[in-house]
């Protein structure tokens, strides 16, 4: 039995939340009577309960996303409803910032902000039958020197299956209008050294994948050299995962990454926008040359696998408007593309542009945008489409060199949503959909929408089906049947994905 329980639910199995170790490893005394219990979104919200009542605890902490609103919901109105002389603590994101868009009224207290150290003083007044009368906690920006880190309570089978989450800052200097991250101006660094021990400690412990969530790796250059240092220091295999600002690329820096092998290092870079006005007015920085020069960079002379993404639907962006940028874009790299619709989340400013551009969102998670003033709502419902089968086709490595056939270089964009439109004509869906069937329609447009000579068509789509070990191509591709050895067999288990675009 625990008096504590520290709970929420992931996106995915795989995934780990680092929010319930910082809170875990701060909880002082009652650490012994804690106990962290994750779940998954597609879980049964009931199942977790039954979990949860099992520890008879008289706290329970659940943590709020945008991408678990509607369980965390669930789960506090059933909890209470079952047991409710539970104390109920909600924190996270989605919790911090009104108006709250899905129901938390159910939840004793809410701690909005950091609550490395909230959630312990708040528990220990509970404990002490000294429970605020205040529901909602500001909680302060905490001294990152001086709490505890949260690496020794991820679990041997969190290091053997799990992805490992870590963070060397906290915060972002920008300003963008749709990014929560843009309210917290200050970035506080973790004393490096005191970092790397605790990443040394993982590494001994045999974790090789290491997903860093901060919002500007590449801010403080000399931070990011040490810790570039610290991983090339290893033997490979590793993964790692770093989100960068696309401005700010020294030599010192662009040194160290061409120094990491295939599929070790992965760059999630934002563009959002690269039209110049769009960009003042949503208050993004943006340096298109100095972009154009470091995605080269990136792009011909390292190994490193890029994130670049674009966003559909900023204040005062044409659908025309994002094609230029799309066509841009592919132009400057071939890196996977990720597209975005935009989302309104509470806390940031993006509101203010409501009225001016007849911006309309979705009042349910992920608050996605419905409409504006320059993009119907028809047209919007075809580019979310059109960023599902661009992620199946084209981010997902699995047809690199049949994309091309149905995209050409300056009018990508164009061709693709001809393909989005076709496609969606003949699933009426945009999930579940088989790799076979995929292929099959890929090789249905180009032959009868496009007139490509069939069998270079079939011989594009065997080899890019075949660049992964042990696949089997699909019927109407068999004829000589073969698999091809992965070269990079050793690293497949952390980076499946990543492989797939390497370069040949």
């Amino acid at each position: 039995m625990s008096k504590i329980v520290l709970t929420t639910f992931n996106a995915r199995y795989t995934h780990t939340s680092i929010a319930l170790r910082y809170l875990y490893a701060n909880l002082k005394e009652f650490k012994s009577e804690a106990v962290i219990k994750e779940f998954v979104i597609n879980s049964q919200v009931s199942d977790a309960i039954e979990v949860v009542l099992k520890e008879r605890p008289i706290i329970v902490g659940v943590g709020a996303y945008i991408w678990n609103a509607n369980e965390v919901s669930e789960f506090i109105t059933t909890l209470k409803s079952v047991a409710p002389d539970i104390v109920i603590v909600l924190g996270g994101p989605e919790a911090s910032y009104l108006p709250h868009r899905v129901d938390f009224s159910k939840a004793d207290y809410i701690i909005q902000g950091e609550g490395d150290e909230a959630f312990y003083t708040l528990c220990r007044q509970i404990l002490d039958s000294r429970a605020p009368k205040e529901r909602f906690i500001k909680a302060k920006l905490v001294d990152l020197d001086k709490i505890e880190l949260p690496y020794e309570y991820y679990s041997d089978r969190d290091v053997a299956y799990r992805q490992i989450y870590v963070e060397s800052s906290r915060g972002c200097p920008y300003s963008c209008e749709f990014c929560l991250s843009s309210l917290d101006k200050k970035v506080r660094k973790i004393d490096t050294d005191r970092f790397l021990n605790q990443m040394q400690i993982l590494w001994d412990r045999g974790v090789r994948s290491f997903k860093f969530i901060d919002r500007t790796f590449n801010l403080a250059i000399s931070t990011a050299n040490k810790l570039m240092d610290f991983f090339l220091s290893k033997e490979p295999p590793y993964f790692l995962h770093f989100e960068v600002i696309p401005d700010n690329f020294p030599s010192s820096l662009k040194k160290r990454i061409k120094e990491f092998p295939p599929a070790s290092l992965q760059l999630e870079v934002g563009i959002q926008t690269l039209n110049p006005q769009i960009s003042q007015n949503i208050n993004r920085k943006l340096n298109i040359e100095k972009i154009k020069e470091n995605l080269k960079f990136l792009e011909e002379q390292t190994n490193a696998h890029l994130h670049v993404d674009l966003i559909v639907g900023l204040p005062g962006e044409s659908l025309e408007q994002f094609g230029e940028n799309l066509n841009l874009l592919y132009s400057m790299t071939k890196c996977e593309i990720q597209i975005g619709i935009l989302k309104k989340l509470s806390g940031t400013t993006l509101n203010r542009h409501d009225k001016t551009y007849g911006m309309v969102y979705s009042h349910k998670p992920p608050y996605d945008i419905l409409q504006n003033n320059l993009i119907s709502f028809e047209k919007m419902q075809k580019m979310k489409r059109f960023a599902r089968f661009w992620d199946m086709v084209y981010n997902s490595g699995n047809f690199k060199k049949t994309f091309t056939c149905i995209a050409k270089d300056g009018s990508v964009f164009e061709d693709f949503f001809k393909f989005s439109e076709w496609i969606y004509s003949k699933t009426e869906s945009t999930w579940q959909i088989s790799l076979d069937r995929l292929a099959k329609l890929l090789y249905d447009y180009g032959d009868e929408e496009l007139g490509l000579e069939k069998d270079n068509l079939k011989e594009i789509l065997k080899e890019d089906i075949l660049r992964v070990e042990g696949r089997k191509l699909p019927k109407f591709l068999r004829v000589n049947e073969s698999v091809v050895k992965d070269k990079n067999r050793s690293l497949k288990t952390f980076n499946k994905r990543q492989l797939k675009h390497t370069k040949d």
